[in-house]
């Protein structure tokens, strides 16, 4: 049997590993050099600087390579390797759509609705349209011919709409553009962008693909291999390069991947279930629901769901008390860790969501345990705020 026959969980262990030697460790440790031997032709050196390339990236871009299915590029964060991505494809005069519900800070960097819109300040016509339904693949249409790349997220966030990607892609692909997709959410385990049509891929490895809520990191996944050199002269030249220690924690904590998300996906079913029973709540998002409006693409792209839930409470105060009472759920950003945690959206501002909008974060806890907790927090929650 090849490594491509192989299933998903024994992939994610030995993703990326070097070829068994006498006393050689499975995985060797960080390397921390800056300058290499390098004499006489440069070329002829695997590594000369550290600014260019370091063993310890090397091996974590191999692995993420045979999950992803095309050549990767890792970059020091998800907004960095999203950064590198527009900076690259696009140029003065371009054109590009992107949902109107994406990551926050990807839509800062792009438009000119925020302060600091750094892609639009550079002459690219940034056009916006909705998740839902087919109002993006009509915005691609619409600009066919002069539409150079096409920004997608799906599982939306914090929305958690599900987008067809490869609707998306030939739509794109007609126009004339190139389609990017954050697949953040879901990672290469749960969602393959680029066999569904996506030229790029970018996902934070912050969040699920790492799972300790310790490193900051990120990564761009191609299809085409020449659109690999210019990602990685960026980074080269910027200098936006990631940590070895980073990168070797990141590719160790790789192999327990499937662990994790199978557990999180299995957890999250259960609380998206007890959420959409309560009078209280209203408004819960999660794919894996046959309720849910993004369910039939989902079930049709994702071979899982994720771990990540949105739901809504009555109010700002409401979402206080549920925090209050919940032992089991920490007040956080970001997701995809071991710990569950949640937060109220408003807090931040840019997504238009209402005041009492949580996006959850199922952890590694037991199931009964947190369906008790967060059922007791939302009794608490909606039962004060009933009286």
């Amino acid at each position: 049997m090849t490594s491509r026959a192989w299933q998903d969980a024994t992939r994610v262990v030995r993703a990326g590993l070097p070829k068994a030697t006498a006393g050689a460790p499975y995985m060797p440790g960080p390397v921390f050099a800056a300058p290499f031997h390098a004499p006489g032709d440069p070329s002829q050196s695997a590594f000369t600087y550290g600014r260019f390339d370091n063993p310890t990236w090397s091996a974590y871009e191999q692995a993420l390579a045979e999950l992803e299915g095309g050549p990767c590029v890792l970059f020091p964060s998800g907004m960095a390797a999203s950064s590198a991505v527009l900076a690259t494809l696009l140029t003065p005069g371009s054109l590009l759509i992107m949902p109107e519900e994406s990551y926050y800070t990807t839509r800062v960097l792009a438009t000119q609705e925020f302060a600091g819109g750094w892609v639009a300040a550079q002459g690219v016509q940034v056009v916006q349209a909705p998740t839902s339904g087919t109002a993006l693949v009509d915005a691609v249409r619409a600009h066919s011919g002069r539409v150079k790349l096409v920004w997608l997220e799906t599982p939306t966030n914090p929305g958690l709409d599900v987008c067809d990607i490869a609707a998306l892609a030939d739509a794109a692909h007609a126009a004339g553009a190139l389609l990017v997709v954050d697949n953040t959410t879901a990672t290469p385990l749960l969602q393959q962008p680029l066999a569904l049509g996506a030229d790029v891929c970018v996902v934070s490895d912050t969040k699920a693909m790492t799972g300790h809520a310790d490193i900051v990191l990120g990564h761009v996944a191609v299809r085409d291999v020449s659109l690999v050199e210019s990602i990685r002269t960026w980074r080269t030249r910027l200098g936006v390069i990631p940590g070895p220690m980073e990168a070797w924690l990141a590719h160790r904590s790789l192999g327990t991947l499937h662990v994790r998300l199978m557990r999180q996906c299995a957890t999250a079913q259960r609380v998206a279930e007890l959420l959409a029973s309560q009078p209280g709540v209203t408004g819960v998002r999660y794919p894996g629901l046959p309720s849910d409006p993004s369910h039939a693409v989902a079930k049709r792209q994702m071979s899982g769901f994720g771990g990540v839930i949105s739901f809504t409470l009555p109010s700002a105060a409401a979402v206080e008390r549920f925090f209050a009472a919940s032992t089991l759920v920490y007040e956080a950003t970001s997701f995809g860790g071991l710990h569950t945690s949640a937060e109220r959206r408003a807090r931040w501002g840019g997504d238009v969501v209402p005041e009492g909008f949580v996006r959850l974060s199922i952890g590694l806890e037991d199931a009964d345990d947190l369906l008790q907790d967060i059922g007791a927090a939302l009794t608490s929650a909606l039962s004060t705020a009933a009286a």
